[in-house]
């Protein structure tokens, strides 16, 4: 129950525990699988080779498996996901019973955001999370400077982006003020008065997208980079095959193709954060003609 409790992610998985923890098991399956389907492929093309139909089979089962798995888990995800938001939308209601319409209906709108995190964006960490470890694993088989070389390019990636964390939040809370005034602006304001709440919206939408662009092109950077180095570093290992080289590559790739999922959920959270901050508030009282007027 949130009764009593601040709205924030971890009062939202305790809407449905285990039926959010259900969902998660299912999301680390369907990658494990997804991990091992390369490895089963190899073992797959081999038995062909030799006449040995059973690794075939084996690779089947896993690929009908994976399928099956992926098709369940988005009927339940569905269901588990569109009960916690009717629920999280009662109880943000009754704290905002004193709060003018406009404000109730941006908030509203906000704390399905928490949901659609928990839904779609968290899944993606996931599957972020364990392509990063495998690559590194597989990378530091073939020479410990290729690991080490990603994973500083990690490291700086995080750095850029905490420099900008408190700017994103900034941005995010500008923009969210703005869409609390919309549903007054559109009943009741002359057309000026809209115009001006629309470009406001379009300032701050600029801002935020400018901001985000200038960071991850540096992120890019950053991680093209370290591809750039262990393509240079493969002059380290004794004798590569035409083989190592492009899985170098391609696990460099997929590194640089994970990292960029961490700044991007950082971001997220940096926006849910605001918002729960928002919701929590107890002063939802808000002057929305002095707001709309303002310069």
């Amino acid at each position: 129950m949130l009764v009593n409790r601040p709205i924030n992610l971890r009062t939202v998985v305790r809407i449905s525990p285990v039926k959010v923890a259900i969902t998660w098991l299912m999301v680390l399956a369907e990658n494990l699988l997804m991990i091992l389907l390369p490895l089963f492929i190899g073992f797959a093309i081999d038995g062909v080779l030799s006449n040995n139909l059973q690794p075939l089979f084996v690779f089947a089962l896993i690929m009908f498996a994976l399928v099956v798995i992926a098709v369940v888990r988005r009927f339940y995800d569905t269901r588990v996901y569109g009960g916690i938001r009717v629920r999280l939308a009662k109880r943000v209601e009754r704290n905002l019973r004193g709060a003018s319409v406009s404000v109730k209906d941006a908030r509203l709108t906000m704390s399905r955001e928490l949901v659609d995190f928990l839904e779609d964006d968290l899944p993606n960490l996931f599957t972020s999370i364990i392509q990063l470890v495998a690559a590194v694993v597989i990378l530091a088989t073939f020479h410990i400077k290729l690991a080490l070389c990603v994973l500083s390019a990690g490291l700086v990636m995080l750095l850029v982006y905490f420099g900008f964390h408190r700017v994103f939040a900034q941005l995010n809370g500008k923009l969210n003020d703005q869409l609390e005034l919309q549903v007054h602006v559109l009943s009741g304001q002359p057309f000026p008065a809209i115009a001006l709440h629309f470009e406001r919206l379009k300032r701050c939408e600029i801002k935020l997208s400018d901001t985000e662009a200038l960071v991850y092109g540096l992120i890019f950077l950053i991680l093209f980079a370290a591809i750039l180095t262990n393509l240079w570093m493969v002059g380290s290992l004794i004798d590569p095959t035409v083989g190592q080289v492009f899985s170098i590559v391609t696990y460099s790739l997929e590194f640089v193709e994970s990292a960029v999922m961490l700044p991007l959920t950082l971001q997220t959270l940096a926006r849910l954060t605001e918002i729960s901050q928002r919701l929590n508030r107890q002063d939802v009282q808000m002057d929305i003609k002095e707001s709309v007027h303002e310069a």
